[in-house]
């Protein structure tokens, strides 16, 4: 791609791109390639384009949302921070990321999920077999990844359907990330809860069920949240459990939740009276991944993610600050 201006023509308009033709893409071309490649920053660009600075940042905002242009953080940064250094000292962590809060949204998952969504295609390699849980959290970070294809990846989802209006069902986030990975969906095509356990018993031995639950025991690699179990707790609002059985669950030690299972301040499993009900990931399946990152970000959620590191089903950590410290504290 040349660097050199172009010469003044059609492309030196200086119009609006809504107003260019959708072969007209020199301009966008170039201003990007100034701006991002050879440094220069928008006043520079308008005078060597010999257009308005206004324009150039259109130009650079249609570049972005063209998908020409990839804004890659550089996660190394954060993964060199003390407080992830802290971190993976005292969890046992491969690594952890850390993210600084964000003044304007402090118990906002924003930032979070952006370096996650950053950081996860590089923990994948060809041939993995990729397990996703479900979530906002999940689904933020989803929605962040850039395309990215890996060869021969699998993207699997962990638990079974919910109906629910809360906008990031389980099979949406993982068809979401295959599609930006490039992998092949596995989605597992059956309720995440069942009305009795011997018609849950009998749709698991269904043969296309039995294989897609082969699958998601399988995977090498998870990428996960740890909700919380207060009474806002997204398996209340899914309608998994009740307000009323949470709060029990909680009054007996229950913490954390993955993939619509309960476990203490230990990480320890907690059995809820839908458990024989569900048909998903178990904890025992969570275990002992070669890569397993919890995303933690919001408001609440150091004690979630404090269960989930300790009992082992976390390799890799991506968090905020204020989550971070509040993990440490909790080791002294």
């Amino acid at each position: 791609m040349p660097a050199q201006a172009l010469p003044p023509a059609k492309a030196r308009s200086g119009a609006d791109p809504a107003r260019l033709t959708p072969r007209d893409d020199a301009p966008f071309i170039e201003a990007a390639w100034l701006y991002y490649h050879d440094g220069l920053n928008q006043t520079e660009i308008a005078e060597r384009m010999r257009i308005s600075r206004a324009s150039v940042v259109n130009y650079l905002n249609e570049a972005r949302a063209r998908g020409w242009v990839r804004l890659h953080l550089d996660s190394d940064v954060f993964r060199g921070h003390r407080l992830a250094a802290e971190l993976c000292a005292a969890y046992g962590l491969a690594e952890a990321l850390v993210i600084p809060d964000d003044p304007a949204e402090p118990e906002g998952a924003a930032r979070v999920t952006a370096a996650a969504a950053d950081w996860l295609p590089r923990l994948l390699e060809p041939g993995d077999r990729l397990g996703v849980s479900w979530g906002a959290t999940v689904y933020q970070m989803a929605q962040k990844v850039l395309p990215h294809p890996i060869p021969d990846l699998t993207v699997i989802q962990l638990l079974g359907s919910r109906p629910a209006a809360l906008g990031f069902a389980a099979e949406t986030c993982t068809a979401m990330l295959a599609q930006r990975l490039g992998g092949q969906c596995i989605n597992l095509h059956v309720p995440l809860i069942l009305s009795n356990k011997a018609l849950r018993d009998a749709l698991c031995d269904e043969p296309v069920v039995r294989a897609q639950l082969d699958a998601l025991a399988g995977c090498n690699k998870t990428v996960l949240a740890c909700g919380t179990c207060d009474a806002d707790a997204h398996v209340v609002r899914a309608g998994i459990l009740s307000a009323e059985a949470i709060a029990g669950h909680r009054a007996k030690g229950a913490t954390g939740v993955i993939c619509g299972r309960l476990i203490d301040g230990a990480g320890a499993p907690m059995v809820s009276e839908v458990e024989d009900r569900m048909i998903g990931v178990t904890l025992d399946q969570m275990r002992g991944k070669d890569m397993a990152l919890l995303v933690a970000a919001g408001a609440g959620r150091a004690a979630s993610a404090r269960a989930a590191l300790r009992g082992g089903f976390v390799t890799h950590l991506a968090t905020s600050t204020r989550i971070a410290q509040d993990l440490l504290e909790s080791q002294i």
